[in-house]
């Protein structure tokens, strides 16, 4: 009886480490999850548009901001000065277009005995000029005045100024980042998934992403990279296949990245890019959405 019931405790327990390993098996290498997670966002590279020397920098590092706010003010002195210059040649292109067309009016009403067809063009030609050259000036104050207000380089979206770097006194170049502001409203995920686990992702599959901090976020599947870099098959400078004449036997799974967009954050949970966290997809609920 002794030899009995050793016998069967020892064939439970090699059935449930036959269970045990069969769902570990199935849980590692089929069930679609990685470790490899990151959170993104949108990172917004602030530029001037126009040069001049840095004045005020009314943020802080990290600071929250709102679309609108300004972000960092450029000397506007330089440009209020070309907004007077420019409103001072349309004034006087505006009475010379004003003289000019007075002019053609009047010739235009004489008859050919006093004044030539000839003259009369010419007039009407003369004024069509002259107002050309007003147009012109108006467009100049207008370019004058877009320069001037974009002294003051504004906040594009809602976020957070981002390693602040620019103070008061540098000099702001035209197109040259001063600053970064991480998009608030944009942050989702990328799980890079094995190409084995790929059948098993589809879109609108929902996730849950277990941050390192232990926190758990709520999100769903929202796209599938259709092309990862193949290192493998590097083209040559003259735009061919450059074949490897060597092979590895042993193949390990590409990664591919499945965009993960975020459904829910736990209250007080900070948010950052760059963070790691475990995507675990569960399947076949696309239609749970």
């Amino acid at each position: 009886m002794k030899k009995f019931f050793s016998l069967i405790a020892t064939l439970l327990i090699l059935a449930l480490a036959v269970f045990i390993g069969r769902e570990l098996w199935v849980h590692y290498m089929e069930t679609p999850w990685t470790r490899d997670g990151r959170v993104r966002a949108d990172i917004i590279n602030v530029a001037p548009d126009v040069t001049g020397y840095v004045v005020a920098v009314p943020v802080r590092d990290n600071q929250l901001v709102k679309k609108g706010d300004v972000l960092l003010q450029i000397d506007p002195e330089h440009y209020q000065i070309a907004v007077k210059q420019a409103q001072a040649l349309v004034a006087s292109r505006k009475a010379t277009w004003e003289m000019r067309k007075v002019n053609a009016s009047r010739r235009a009403d004489m008859d050919n005995l006093v004044v030539s067809k000839e003259s009369r063009e010419d007039a009407g030609n003369i004024a069509s000029s002259a107002e050309a050259d007003y147009q012109q000036a108006v467009a100049a104050l207008e370019a004058a005045q877009l320069n001037l207000s974009r002294t003051k380089v504004l906040a594009t979206v809602d976020g957070y100024v981002t390693n602040l770097n620019v103070h008061v006194g540098d000099y702001a170049r035209t197109g040259e980042a001063k600053m970064a502001v991480v998009d608030k409203h944009s942050f989702w995920v990328y799980g890079f998934f094995e190409e084995t686990k790929l059948p098993n992702v589809h879109l609108g599959d929902k996730a849950d992403l277990q941050m390192m901090s232990g926190e758990v976020l709520k999100g769903h599947v929202e796209s599938i990279s259709r092309g990862i870099y193949d290192r493998d098959n590097p083209e040559s400078r003259e735009l061919v296949a450059d074949v490897n004449p060597t092979f590895n036997w042993v193949r390990l799974a590409q990664r591919v990245p499945v965009r993960i967009h975020i459904d829910e954050v736990p209250d007080g949970f900070l948010l950052a890019a760059g963070t790691t966290c475990t995507v675990v997809v569960k399947q076949g609920t696309a239609g749970a959405l």
